[in-house]
């Protein structure tokens, strides 16, 4: 192990020859006990292959550019809860000064999915797509089930959304603070998400992210759910 992962290791954590990790490829999972350890650079031998645990949903998150401290937020939780994919929107009410510097982020944000996806021991760290207009993100996303978060008063509620369903891919969309616009509401039909609301609470975008994915792997995933 070298580069930035290895320095960490061995600088910050101190690690020493005999301790054992997990180690991954983005596929498999090995137990490597450390053989040679340096400030940058780590030898492990690989002792034992691991069960390597995945998602059983494929889940991709369009997720609204809002406050970047709360986006960001939203983005280590959402890894943490099994999102496979993540799309940053510039919707319609998304701050413009964040979409402007929403492109010199995308670093710091792999960085904040990796090291989310590492705590919570994922084999494969989520797909961090380019910033897209709404319309574009809504079109261009693929999945079985499709559901965009609503305020409005005639949206059926995510329960209602989700129940009975059967799925293995699913697209959750969530707004900005201020909410869709008409037009985004229009693509969003026309690219086939049905509304949902969780609720006549207001909720903030972080706060809808975390909410709606325990939802969405609750009524999804396979398990017995008494």
């Amino acid at each position: 192990m070298e580069g930035e992962a290895a320095h960490h290791l061995g600088r910050v954590l101190r690690a020493q020859a005999g301790q054992v990790y997990e180690l991954s490829d983005g596929e498999s999972v090995w137990l490597g006990r450390i053989e040679k350890a340096g400030r940058d650079r780590i030898e492990f031998s690989l002792t034992e292959q691991i069960p390597a645990v995945s998602p059983p949903l494929e889940i991709t998150l369009l997720l609204s550019l809002v406050k970047f401290d709360s986006f960001e937020w939203a983005l280590e939780k959402a890894t943490e809860l099994g999102v496979s994919r993540i799309v940053p929107l510039a919707a319609g009410r998304s701050e413009k000064a964040l979409i402007a510097a929403a492109g010199r982020r995308g670093e710091r944000w792999k960085r904040i999915l990796l090291e989310a996806s590492q705590q919570s021991r994922r084999v494969k760290v989520p797909e961090l797509a380019a910033v897209e207009r709404t319309e574009k993100g809504f079109s261009r996303t693929p999945a079985e089930l499709k559901v965009m978060l609503s305020e409005r008063p005639d949206a059926a509620p995510l329960r209602e959304v989700l129940h009975g369903r059967a799925a293995r891919s699913v697209a959750l969309a969530i707004g900005p603070e201020g909410g869709w616009t008409e037009g985004e509401f229009a693509a969003a039909g026309k690219a086939a998400f049905a509304e949902a609301s969780m609720g006549k609470l207001i909720l903030r975008t972080e706060t809808a992210v975390v909410a709606a994915l325990a939802n969405v792997s609750f009524a999804l995933e396979p398990g017995d759910k008494s």
